[in-house]
């Protein structure tokens, strides 16, 4: 069956992390990696030196640019902007569900929810609606690969029943999450 929603296949990164927070207003690497760690800690394992070195991908991609702003008796401090471009594919990926990877919606998913809840609150229903719809998708292609295969192919029959299991569990999982931005409630 055939989605007409555009699909993000990630790389599973922290890019978008980085762009998020430049989307608000410019800042220092430092900062940017501090503020990932602090909030998304637990989701994105960066050290400074991935994050410096995303930063820099993101500028050599034109997502990013540089400005060195000038410090008396220190090296100048190289303030990030976001350019129209990183503007642009950091709106286009708030809108597009993660897929059906448990780890990229652990990841992925998470992230995207921690900023549309802080730059598009009202678009956080129908982002949880896009995931759980890119899942059950995913759960009805896996059942059916599950049902086709021979009895006698045990490893391939586990591997995909264990999937299923987890899908099934993000599915109540996210009814969770989406019930907790709605009430507001610190139940998680």
């Amino acid at each position: 069956m055939k989605n007409s929603q555009p699909r993000h296949i990630g790389t599973l990164s922290p890019e978008m992390a980085l762009l998020g927070l430049l989307f608000a207003m410019p800042g220092h690497g430092y900062d940017l990696h501090r503020k990932v760690v602090t909030d998304l800690g637990q989701v994105w394992h960066l050290s400074q030196s991935q994050a410096y070195s995303i930063l820099k991908r993101l500028e050599m991609r034109g997502e990013v640019s540089m400005e060195e702003i000038s410090q008396e008796k220190l090296p100048p401090r190289q303030l990030l902007h976001i350019t129209d471009l990183g503007r642009t594919r950091f709106l286009n990926w708030l809108e597009t569900p993660s897929g059906g990877s448990t780890r990229a919606i652990r990841m992925e998913f998470v992230t995207r929810v921690y900023f549309l809840k802080m730059y598009l609150p009202e678009k956080l229903t129908s982002a949880f609606e896009r995931q759980q719809s890119e899942i059950e998708i995913h759960i009805r292609r896996l059942e059916t690969i599950h049902a086709d295969l021979p009895a006698e192919q045990i490893y391939n029959r586990m591997s995909l029943s264990m999937r299923l299991k987890q899908l099934r569990l993000v599915l109540e999982w996210l009814d969770e999450c989406r019930l907790y931005f709605q009430s507001e409630q610190p139940s998680l």
